[in-house]
């Protein structure tokens, strides 16, 4: 028999605004007995119907609400709450690489679908979905007949739902390398092993966004394939791409090669330490782009990530040709917008330059958020200018 969540008195209030988790420590009892990952229905603590979600005993989110009417988690419900994902991108103009589905803002908790050219990634973050993973290959194949299916689940997150890490194929071929068409720049996307499903679509209009910004010499830092190199080197003099993975620059200089692109260098090594040496050296850009992995995952890492955003941040500032600029970001929700500016705000002024904020920006229209949950609202996109 189906599991029966009651909530603690005014734990409701949260969700009936749309937010899907439903935390352990919420619930006042359960009632029935079923298998983990099974449709549970949850009801306020007077008895009022809420909706329903998949339950994971083994994790602090107990249950992810995504029902709240009399539907049912079947392939035709897949279907079409995929197919209506997909067709809001359409409208938005995104047609050969975009977040088809983007988890809780598209009412698909825990699950992640990218669209790479002719093929698909997806990721299964809760156990309720990594059960359903082979239903919702089936409405892919049924609604996009795709060339191939790969599953990109290693991530740690996974392990608080009892869940391996695993990458592997589900359906069809697919080839280490993707081709997209990102504001009309040729891209191989490392689907297999590269960050995230493969590429940061989430700076797509924010990479288009920095070209104007780019004229002169350009260092761009945390460069991964070169999303943000690629989209300067249509305008800049010269584009120092730096990374610290080789296996990313090697990306970076195919994706140079396959544009005709020869304003491209490649600097393997630590940024914090590039960015220190390069200051030592007296060596300054135009502008310098900062765009890297998230400094803090859990709440107990931010004090440590400021420190990190602060360190590159001033001295990045630092080395900024007078005029020039700084388009610098987070993409880690715990760092707050609030908190971003306040450390930025801390970094210009131990630089001793006058710096003024010229754009601010956030993930592209594919990655919608929530107003009522603010985990889904995570990218800064900031550009400064030295004056």
């Amino acid at each position: 028999m189906a599991y029966e969540v009651y909530l603690k008195k005014n734990e409701e209030k949260r969700i009936i605004a749309g937010h899907s988790w439903v935390y352990a420590n919420e619930v006042a009892r359960i009632e029935n007995k079923d298998k983990n990952g099974s449709l549970a229905t949850v009801y306020s603590h007077d008895g009022r119907y809420i909706g329903k979600g998949y339950i994971n005993h083994a994790s602090k989110i107990l249950v992810r609400i995504f029902i709240h009417g009399s539907e049912l988690d079947d392939a035709e419900y897949y279907t079409n709450a995929i197919n209506a994902a997909n067709n809001h991108r359409l409208r938005l103009g995104y047609d050969n690489c975009y977040r088809m589905v983007f988890a809780e803002a598209d009412n698909l908790p825990a699950l992640i679908i990218d669209r790479y050219g002719d093929y698909l990634v997806i990721q299964c973050l809760s156990l309720g979905i990594d059960m359903r993973k082979q239903m919702i290959c089936d409405c892919l194949i049924k609604l996009f007949n795709p060339k191939g299916i790969y599953e990109r689940s290693d991530v740690a997150v996974r392990k608080k739902e009892g869940l391996p890490e695993i990458k592997q194929v589900l359906y069809g071929e697919v080839p280490d390398y993707c081709e997209i068409c990102e504001n009309g720049i040729k891209m191989l996307v490392d689907v297999k092993n590269g960050q995230k499903t493969g590429y940061f679509l989430d700076q797509k209009e924010n990479r288009f966004a920095a070209r104007r910004y780019c004229t002169g010499e350009v260092l761009d830092c945390f460069c991964n394939s070169g999303g943000f190199s690629l989209n300067a080197a249509t305008i800049a003099k010269s584009v120092t791409a730096c990374d610290i993975s080789e296996l990313a620059l090697k990306n970076v200089r195919d994706n140079a090669e396959l544009n005709g692109f020869n304003n491209i260098h490649t600097l393997c090594g630590d940024v914090f330490e590039v960015l220190r040496n390069f200051r030592k050296d007296k060596k300054q850009f135009d502008t310098v782009i900062l765009d890297p992995p998230a400094f803090c995952k859990t709440a107990d890492e931010v004090k440590d990530a400021y420190r990190g955003y602060k360190d590159i941040n001033l001295t990045a500032m630092k080395i900024v040709k007078k005029g020039g600029f700084l388009i610098t970001c987070s993409c880690s929700h715990y760092m707050s917008a609030t908190l971003f500016e306040k450390m930025l705000i801390e970094a210009a002024r131990e630089s001793g330059r006058m710096v003024r904020c010229i754009e601010v920006k956030t993930q592209a229209p594919d990655h919608p958020s929530l107003l009522c949950a603010e985990e889904t609202n995570y990218l800064k996109f900031y550009v400064l200018q030295i004056i």
